[in-house]
């Protein structure tokens, strides 16, 4: 069972950097063991990038795409996840009752990997994605809501094989958070509002993260990583 720590009902962030600030103070423990940082774009680049500056630690992407159902693209049957080992999660019972052959989901897959890859290289100039595989990851976005991503994103991740793999987010619902713990070796969530409602009512500024903001935070995040 994943060790969760869970902090008030009631707290509120200043912006995504404060919310990655104290995080980052509950993630200080893992400042030895030389982790990734994986930020789910766009609005947990702020937050992952003061958690990766304050461990000085590697900080990359992890993008993830729905796969809709044949016809019916709002219903997911699963999701692509990106990585050095892209993953296919999927709903094999939810994707035979919709008619999503093998076929369909190969080229679903195909289509949603090559929109990784233009995301990729709009952010990060087709830099790779870090190798996952023996390392401490911890995954970090600013809030939860339904979970359907960070889930997904759980799931790809640990077919890569790190030595532990952590979630770290500002915000979410309780039972969230407890779906969350056959995911991860360990879940950090600072706030466990209820009622919850919606991720940006906690946070006094949840102004959207821009494409700019992004790329700079990944350039300025190599400062770090640089010998000097």
């Amino acid at each position: 069972m994943a060790k969760t720590q869970t902090g008030s009902t009631d707290r509120m962030f200043l912006d995504r950097h404060d919310a990655g600030r104290q995080l980052a103070a509950a993630l200080r423990g893992y400042t030895k063991d030389n982790p990734v940082i994986l930020a789910l774009p766009r609005g947990g680049v702020p937050v992952a990038f003061e958690v990766a500056k304050a461990l000085g630690a590697e900080l990359d992407l992890l993008f993830v795409r729905k796969i809709g159902a044949p016809g019916h693209d709002e219903l997911g049957i699963g999701a692509v996840v990106d990585g050095l080992h892209p993953q296919l999660v999927l709903n094999e019972n939810l994707a035979r009752r919709t008619g999503a052959g093998r076929d369909y989901v190969e080229a679903r897959m195909a289509r949603e990997l090559d929109e990784i890859e233009r995301r990729r290289e709009a952010y990060k100039k087709g830099e790779p994605p870090v190798d996952l595989g023996g390392r401490v990851v911890i995954l970090v976005d600013d809030g939860i809501a339904t979970g359907g991503t960070v889930k997904a994103a759980l799931r790809g991740i640990s077919r890569n094989s790190p030595a532990r793999l952590v979630l770290a987010v500002p915000v979410a619902p309780e039972e969230a958070i407890e779906e969350m713990n056959a995911l991860a070796d360990e879940v950090i969530c600072l706030a466990t509002p209820e009622p919850f409602q919606a991720v940006g009512l906690h946070y006094r500024d949840f102004t959207q993260t821009s494409d700019g903001e992004v790329v700079l935070l990944l350039e300025l995040a190599k400062a770090w990583r640089s010998p000097s």
